[in-house]
């Protein structure tokens, strides 16, 4: 059985607390994010302003050329709510300049560049304010490995990772954001027109069940496609994507060499020493 509602007020407290506690007890009392006027961004940025204060939660608006003019609108939407700091940074230049050189390039090429260059600006920008960056990808994206490693996927915190798409617009609506934002297509806005779900092919309704099924129930292909009575092809096309972007979700494999190998033997909670 499925059964992915939240109580949205719990969870409300869980997380808000869980980044007052991860970013202080680092060192750290503000957090940059980049607020791209979608509900995942804006969540983690209510979430940071409640837990931070507003005054210690730094919205980066990274636009490119082709990017949909309501990005921007609804990202301010959430900065004059929020009252939150906010910095806009075009990216066109830099993405421009580079792919001049490889004026062949596909669209996932061009995405996951403009993903990269987007983070490199909320890192340089982690360093001048003595900020956390704050990650925006939620559960779905991250099993299904629909994230830019390095890109969008990379983060110092991240409050939404144990959230499936469907239980964020729960949490969403609960905490009263726009509407607008609840509610529009998800876009990544890597190129004109582009919607995640028509590039995975299916919606988050639909892959949300077969995760939850499939990871934290533990239920095997062959009992979805059985007794919960899927798809077997969908079923087959998840599973496989889970698996075949395991490596975006592990940090990077080191040969083993000596009797105390990093994040294998040698492993020490965030906090150690402090």
């Amino acid at each position: 059985m499925v059964n992915l509602q939240l109580n949205c007020e719990t969870v409300r407290k869980v997380l808000v607390g869980f980044i007052e506690n991860e970013v202080r007890k680092a060192g750290f009392e503000r957090v940059v994010v980049g607020l791209s006027g979608g509900v995942d961004s804006s969540l983690s940025a209510y979430l940071a302003a409640e837990a931070l204060g507003p005054q210690n939660v730094w919205a980066i608006l990274m636009p490119y050329r082709t990017s949909n003019p309501e990005s921007a609108e609804h990202a301010t939407l959430v900065v004059q709510a929020l009252r939150i700091n906010s910095l806009t940074v075009d990216i066109t230049p830099m993405v421009e300049a580079y792919f001049a050189m490889f004026p062949d390039a596909d669209q996932v090429r061009r995405g996951n560049k403009m993903a990269r260059e987007r983070m490199t600006i909320l890192f340089d920008h982690s360093a001048r304010l003595r900020a956390l960056v704050l990650g925006t990808s939620n559960k779905t994206e991250l099993l299904l490995g629909y994230g830019t490693l390095h890109g969008d996927m990379a983060s110092a915190v991240n409050p939404l990772g144990d959230l499936y798409k469907t239980q964020i617009r729960q949490l969403a609506r609960h905490m009263q954001l726009p509407t607008v934002i609840v509610e529009k297509q998800p876009s990544a806005d890597l190129w004109v027109g582009q919607t995640d779900e028509a590039e995975l092919g299916f919606t988050y309704e639909e892959v949300d069940r077969v995760l939850h099924l499939l990871v934290d129930q533990r239920c095997e292909v062959a009992d979805l496609i059985g007794e919960e009575a899927f798809d077997e092809k969908f079923v087959s096309a998840v599973s496989h994507k889970i698996q075949a972007s395991q490596y975006k979700r592990r940090l990077p494999v080191i040969a083993k060499i000596s009797s105390r190998t990093i994040d294998r033997d040698f492993r020490y909670p965030r906090d150690w020493g402090r």
